[in-house]
């Protein structure tokens, strides 16, 4: 897979978890504005559900390819 086919992928996945999430809000293809002013704290809240289920869901993917 090229890299631009994994940067693909890697967002879909990315969106798919935030759409099951309720949080496609905090995707930054949704939502491009400057967050250097926002606490990590809050930074954390919003996009760590995401990054994971994002996770969880690939080790499921490679749990099934042993």
């Amino acid at each position: 897979m090229t890299d631009q086919a994994t940067k693909n992928a890697l967002n879909k996945l990315k969106m798919e978890c935030a759409q099951e999430l309720g949080m496609t809000q905090y995707v930054k293809e949704n939502n491009d504005h400057y967050k250097g002013d926002v606490a990590s704290k809050i930074n954390g809240q919003q996009g760590g559900p995401i990054g994971g289920l994002m996770v969880k869901k690939m080790i499921a993917m490679a749990e099934k390819q042993f």
